[in-house]
C-alpha cells in the first residue's frame, strides 16, 4: 500500500510541508488546494518539487459543491473543474476528489447527480484524470460511503470511483460489512484518520478533533482490516485536520504520520492474515521494568543518596569503568550516573538532575530493534567497556533512552557491569516492584508519546483523565501492557501554571515526573520511610475531613491515614493508598502505592491534593532568598 499524506495535515509553506512528508519517508502527498493557492510559484513548480524530493502526487483536493447544481451554476462549476484538471496536469497528478455537496442550491435529485458525474467522468477522461467521490458526513444529499457508491455505480465510466475517509464513515457508525460490498478497484484512494469520541456536530469535530491512527478511539485499524480483506491494495493517505498538529513542527507531525500509517498497516494485515509488503516484526511485549537511571551532578550526589536510603535503597554495586552506581530494594534497581562523560552527562547538561534513561525487560531484543527502526524510531548505542555487556536502546519522544533488557541476560548484565558492594542490610520496607512511571510534557505532545509507546509496545491504552490542577487542566493518560507489569501515565498540561508545567519547564522538556513504587502494606511502609528519615509531602486536614464522609470510612482509618500523610481512592471493591515524597529540586519525586481489592487505576481523584502540595514547597536555595 502507498503510503500518504495530505498537506493540510500540518503547519508551516507549503515547501516546509512537502519537505518533512518526504523526509519521514511517505511515498506520496495529496495538495490541498488552499496550500497551492498560497504558494508564490506555479504548480507545476510544486509538481517539480515533489518529483525532486522523490515523491508522487497522490490526490488533489477538495473540489466542493459540484453536483445537482441548477443550469444558471451548471455551466460555470463545469468551466471551474476544466481549469483544476489544468492545474493538475502540471502537479502531476491524475486523481481529484470531489466531496458531497452542501451547497443549499443543489438538488437532491438522484438522475441529475448522476448525469452531473457522467459529464465530468467524460470531461476527465479527456485530460488523462480520474475522479473520486467522497461522502461528507454533513453532506446536505449525500453523506454515507453507501449512497456514494451507489451513485458511483450508476454512472458506470472508468474515470469515476470512490474516495472512502474512515472519518466520515466512522462517526456515522455506517456498519462495517458494506466496505465488502464495494469493488476494490472503484476505490481510488483511502484516507484515514482517528478521533475521540465527541458529542458534537460532524464538522467542526472533522475540523478541529482528528487525529492520527492509534491517538483516537474509532475502530479505524477494523476499517482498514475490512478494505484489506476485500482486496483493496491501493493508497492509504492520512487526512488530519487538528489544531495542535497546525501548532507544532512539521517534521513531527510527518514523522508521526508515517508511524502511525506503518502501524495501521501492519496491524491490518495481521488481522486480515495477508502478507503485504515490509511486514513488521509483532509490537513487543514487556515484562517489567529492569531498572530507571537518574543523571545526577557532583552538587546533588549526597542528597540524592540520602533520598534513595530514606526510601529504602541500598548501594549494591559500582560500575566497573564509569561513575555510576547501582541502588537496589527488592526487584526495585535505581542507576544513578555520574559519569562526566556519554549521554547520561549530556542529559545533565541540558535537563539538570533527571531521570535520562528506563530499562524494560523484553524477550528478543534484535526484532524489537528492528520494528523500531521500521517505525522511524532511533536507536542507540553508548560508550562500552572492555568485557562489559552491549545493551541496545531506542529513543523516547523527548530524546531520553529506554533501554531494551534481553530477560535471560539481566542478571548477566549487572554481573559483567557491575562490583557488587557488601550485602546490604535488609531495610524491611515492604516495597515490591516499581508500579508505574509517570512523565509530564506539554499537552501538545501528550498524542506522540501515545503514539510512540502504542506503536512499539504490546500495550493498551485506557481511557484519558481530566485532572483539574487549580492552575490550569492536565490530561493524564494512562498506558498499560494486558499482565499491567509496564504501567505508564502520559500527563499533559494545557496551562503554563501547573506543576506538570513547571516541572516541563525546570527539565527543559518532558520526562519523568515521579516513579511509583508498589507496597504490600503501606502502613508498615510509612512507619519504616520515617524511621530512615523520609521527607514524606505533608496532606492538609481539610482533605481527611472529606474522604472520611465521602467514601464513608472508619474515623480511626482516616486517623490513621492522616497519621502518615496517606492519599485515598476507591474503584468499586478495590482501595488506592498513595505516599509521596517531596519533590526532589522540584523536579521529580517518588510515590509508594498499595494496590487492594483488584484497584485498577491511578488515583485521579488525589492528583490535584498531590500536585498542588507539591507546588507549595520551595527547595532551600528559594528560602535562602
Amino acid at each position: 500500500m502507498l503510503t500518504s499524506i495530505a498537506t493540510v495535515s500540518l503547519s508551516g509553506t507549503l515547501e516546509e510541508k512537502l519537505q518533512a512528508v518526504a523526509r519521514a519517508g511517505f511515498e506520496g502527498v495529496e495538495i490541498f488546494e488552499n496550500d497551492l493557492l498560497a504558494f508564490p510559484g506555479s504548480a507545476a513548480e510544486v509538481g517539480q518539487i515533489i518529483r525532486d524530493l522523490g515523491m508522487r502526487c497522490t490526490l488533489f483536493q477538495p473540489f466542493r459543491d459540484f453536483e445537482g447544481l441548477p443550469e444558471e451554476l451548471r455551466a460555470r462549476i463545469f468551466d471551474r473543474v476544466e481549469k483544476k484538471f489544468e492545474i493538475m496536469q502540471q502537479l502531476g497528478t491524475d486523481l481529484l476528489l470531489v466531496c458531497s455537496s452542501v451547497s443549499l442550491a443543489s438538488t437532491s435529485d438522484r438522475g441529475r447527480i448522476v448525469d452531473d458525474f457522467g459529464e465530468l467522468g467524460e470531461r476527465a477522461a479527456a485530460h488523462g484524470i480520474r475522479v473520486g467521490y467522497e461522502a461528507l458526513a454533513w453532506g446536505r444529499h449525500v453523506w454515507d460511503h453507501r449512497q456514494a457508491w451507489e451513485i458511483v455505480k450508476a454512472v458506470d465510466h472508468p474515470a469515476i470511483g470512490l474516495i472512502l475517509d474512515s472519518f466520515h464513515s466512522l462517526v456515522r457508525r455506517i456498519p462495517m460489512a458494506s466496505l465488502r460490498e464495494i469493488d476494490p478497484a472503484k476505490i481510488f484512494i483511502v484516507q484515514i484518520a482517528d478521533a475521540p469520541w465527541l458529542n458534537m456536530e460532524y464538522l467542526p469535530w472533522s475540523r478541529h478533533f482528528r487525529n492520527l491512527p492509534g491517538q483516537g478511539d474509532i475502530p479505524v485499524k477494523d476499517f482498514v482490516t475490512t478494505l484489506v480483506e476485500a482486496g483493496y491494495r491501493g493508497p492509504l493517505s492520512l487526512e488530519i485536520f487538528n489544531d495542535y498538529f497546525r501548532s507544532i513542527p512539521s517534521w513531527m507531525v510527518a514523522l508521526d504520520g508515517i508511524r502511525s500509517l506503518r502501524l495501521t498497516i501492519d496491524e491490518a494485515s495481521r488481522a486480515a492474515g495477508v502478507d503485504l509488503p515490509a511486514a513488521l516484526p509483532p509490537r513487543v511485549e514487556c515484562h517489567g521494568v529492569v531498572f530507571v537511571e537518574f543523571a545526577i551532578g557532583d552538587n546533588e550526589a549526597k542528597p540524592f543518596a540520602e533520598l534513595l536510603r530514606s526510601l529504602g535503597f541500598a548501594l549494591a554495586g559500582r560500575h566497573k569503568s564509569k561513575a555510576v552506581e547501582r541502588w537496589q530494594q527488592g526487584q526495585v534497581n535505581i542507576v544513578v550516573n555520574s559519569d562526566p562523560e556519554g549521554f547520561a552527562h549530556s542529559h545533565y547538561l541540558v535537563h539538570g538532575p533527571s531521570a535520562c534513561a528506563i530499562a524494560l525487560r523484553i524477550n528478543d531484543v534484535t526484532a524489537a530493534v528492528t520494528r523500531a527502526e521500521a517505525l522511524s524510531i532511533n536507536s542507540f548505542e553508548g560508550r562500552i567497556g572492555r568485557g562489559e555487556m552491549p545493551v541496545r536502546a531506542i529513543r523516547d519522544v523527548s530524546g531520553s533512552l529506554i533501554y531494551l533488557v534481553d530477560e535471560s541476560q539481566e542478571a548477566d548484565m549487572w554481573r559483567r557491569d557491575f562490583e557488587p558492594v557488601a550485602a546490604p542490610e535488609d531495610q524491611d520496607t515492604g516495597l515490591l516492584e516499581i508500579d508505574h512511571l509517570a512523565y509530564a510534557m506539554r499537552d501538545q505532545e501528550l498524542l506522540s508519546w501515545l503514539l510512540h509507546s502504542f506503536a512499539f509496545f504490546d500495550v493498551e491504552k485506557k481511557p484519558v483523565v481530566e485532572i483539574f490542577d487549580p492552575l490550569g487542566l492536565v490530561h493524564s493518560q494512562p498506558i498499560e501492557s494486558a499482565d499491567r507489569r509496564l504501567r505508564l501515565l502520559l500527563n499533559g498540561s494545557v496551562s503554563d501554571n501547573t506543576l506538570t508545567s513547571r516541572l516541563h519547564r525546570r527539565y527543559w522538556g518532558a520526562g519523568l515526573q515521579y516513579v511509583s513504587l508498589r507496597s504490600s502494606d503501606i502502613f508498615h511502609t510509612a512507619e519504616r520511610l520515617e524511621e530512615l528519615g523520609l521527607e514524606r509531602l505533608k496532606i492538609p486536614s481539610n482533605y481527611y475531613e472529606d474522604i472520611e464522609t465521602r467514601f464513608g470510612l472508619a474515623a480511626k482509618f482516616v486517623s490513621k491515614l492522616a497519621r502518615w500523610d496517606i492519599l485515598y481512592d476507591q474503584d468499586g471493591e478495590g482501595e488506592y493508598l498513595q505516599l509521596n515524597s517531596r519533590a526532589f529540586e522540584k523536579r521529580f519525586f517518588f510515590e509508594i502505592v498499595e494496590r487492594r481489592g483488584g484497584y485498577d487505576q491511578y488515583g485521579a481523584a488525589n492528583e490535584v491534593i498531590k500536585l498542588t502540595t507539591q507546588s507549595r514547597f520551595k527547595t532551600d536555595q528559594e528560602n535562602a532568598l
